[in-house]
């Protein structure tokens, strides 16, 4: 049996299943504290469905908490940034693009220094390490927790990325280091915000997984913690410790993943309407598609991967006004309720109109009290016009001439009631209300690696053998039984825009979950 969660910003969603088959699903309020949340979902999901706590293989967690906490501002470390390129780069700082709030809160000095490569791995310059050791010293003095290290074309060659982050380590063993070699992409300045926001994350990252990890034992679960990553597969909760922001957006993938689960289609737009928001995202071969290279974080740029999303600030807790004629039309948004949608919606005795107490008018949902609901003859029209505006963005993630069908999911997918129009198909399949939770529940790990090789003398086929062998050495560090990885994508481009030899290669990989005894 496995045990999947979904933290999101209304709910936490928990279900239980045996292999492919759903034993039990439950929701319960989003505690602020994330844990919380998840102790009163897991006693929820035992008192729906005995089970014995030792049968359970593995629990598996997603959460956007660390996203969340990042664009509020909360719980951040503060984060030296040093980047390896002088004599070049000098005219764009770092966190030159950042928001004020947000580069106050982490700024734990900035740093340019000697080295770096260009993109066929020749060196810029050489590495001063004297100068590394003062930029320690200078970490030391501020009290700095966390730094970023991003070298120019690190991602053609990391080798000084690694020696900068063992000199600082062996001088500061408490610094919590992350290198842009692993985590971004092709971009300086979008690699270095990545893996600054990344860092800025670290302390963070490491309380919640220990309070999960509390969590699960106060439960009497005693099963491996994994946490979901937003390409649509897993990773061991010790990495999720260096890589906070591989779990950006995985509350979203993680309704892709499951609606591919519950519908059995591969290719196809998913809707999911949650408490707070809908998000409408594509499959493709049964994984998100992904966003363009650069993705906007509270307004910084980056670039690490991230599924492509439509995201709709209209959710079951979405505030409405009532019309002030009777031939009038409420205004629906744009405020919303959050986690306090039992409290706070009519239906539960609140103050609060929201599109909850709208379903429950209209007959598409069964809650609360129908009695606290006063007449609403425009309840229905209201939730159709809703429904027509969130399928109608639907058209704006096509990229074939032939519409998909439209799998809808999530808490208040109910809401919508039947929306397909000629053109467009739309499934609603059992189950639907817990699909981010049946998504991290059927997840599997993954590894993935995206370089520029430069073709030595060993040739095209000595570099994709190189990619394959350390995708699958990522995946079995997230969790994969090592005989069971298997490459399921290779992506290559060569580099013709610039001189010498070089190819642009992507290799992704996905294994079994590996048991207690077989974990590598």
């Amino acid at each position: 049996m496995r045990i999947g969660v979904d933290v999101g910003g209304t709910s936490t969603d928990a279900v239980l299943m045996a292999g492919g088959e759903v034993l039990a699903g439950v929701k319960a309020p989003t505690s602020p504290d994330v844990t919380g949340g998840v102790v009163e979902a897991l006693a929820l999901l035992r008192g729906v469905h005995r089970f014995d706590p030792g049968a359970v293989q593995a629990v598996v967690i997603g959460t956007t908490h660390f996203m969340n906490a990042f664009v509020e501002g909360r719980d951040l470390t503060r984060t030296a940034v040093i980047r390896l390129g002088l004599p070049a780069t000098s005219g764009l700082p770092p966190l030159l693009d950042w928001p004020e709030r947000l580069r106050a809160r982490i700024d734990g000095g900035t740093y340019l220094c000697h080295g770096g490569h260009d993109f066929d791995g020749r060196p810029i310059g050489d590495l001063d390490e004297e100068e590394i050791a003062g930029v320690a010293d200078d970490i030391a003095r501020r009290g700095t927790e966390a730094a970023a290290i991003s070298s120019v074309f690190s991602f053609a060659d990391a080798s000084m990325e690694r020696r900068v982050a063992g000199i600082l380590t062996s001088r500061l063993p408490y610094l919590k280091v992350s290198l842009s070699s692993e985590i971004g992409r092709i971009g300086l300045l979008e690699r270095e915000n990545a893996t600054t926001i990344n860092a800025s994350l670290s302390g963070l990252a490491g309380r919640i997984a220990d309070a999960l990890g509390a969590a699960l034992a106060s439960a009497g679960l005693r099963a491996p913690l994994y946490v979901t990553q937003n390409n649509g597969t897993l990773m061991d909760v010790e990495p999720a410790r260096r890589y906070p922001v591989a779990t950006f957006a995985s509350g979203p993938t993680n309704s892709l993943r499951g609606a591919a689960f519950l519908s059995g289609l591969t290719d196809c737009v998913v809707m999911d309407v949650g408490g707070t928001t809908t998000d409408v995202g594509v499959l493709a071969g049964g994984f998100p598609q992904e966003a363009p290279a650069e993705v906007t974080v509270a307004g910084i740029p980056t670039n690490f991967r991230m599924p492509r999303l439509l995201c709709h600030e209209i959710g079951g807790g979405t505030i409405v006004t009532p019309p002030r004629r009777p031939d009038g039309e409420p205004a629906v948004g744009p405020g919303n309720v959050g986690d306090a949608l039992t409290r706070r919606s009519v239906v539960y005795g609140g103050p609060d109109l929201t599109l909850t107490d709208l379903g429950v008018a209209a007959g598409r949902l069964r809650l609360g009290d129908p009695a606290r609901l006063a007449e609403m003859p425009f309840a229905a029209a209201t939730l159709d016009t809703v429904a027509a505006r969130l399928l109608g963005s639907v058209h704006r993630l096509r990229v074939t001439p032939a519409m998909p069908p439209v799998v809808l999911v999530g808490g208040g997918a109910a809401l919508l009631g039947d929306p397909g129009t000629d053109d467009v198909r739309v499934v609603r399949p059992p189950h639907h209300t817990i699909a981010n939770a049946i998504g991290a529940a059927t997840a599997e790990p993954g590894g993935e690696v995206e370089r520029i090789f430069p073709l030595a003398a060993g040739g095209r086929d000595e570099v994709l053998e190189r990619a394959r062998s350390e995708a699958t050495t990522r995946a079995v560090a997230a969790g994969a039984v090592p005989a069971s990885v298997r490459v399921v994508s290779v992506e290559e481009a060569p580099i013709v825009y610039l001189p010498g030899s070089a190819t642009w290669v992507r290799v992704r990989t996905l294994g079994a979950l590996a048991r207690d005894g077989e974990r590598a």
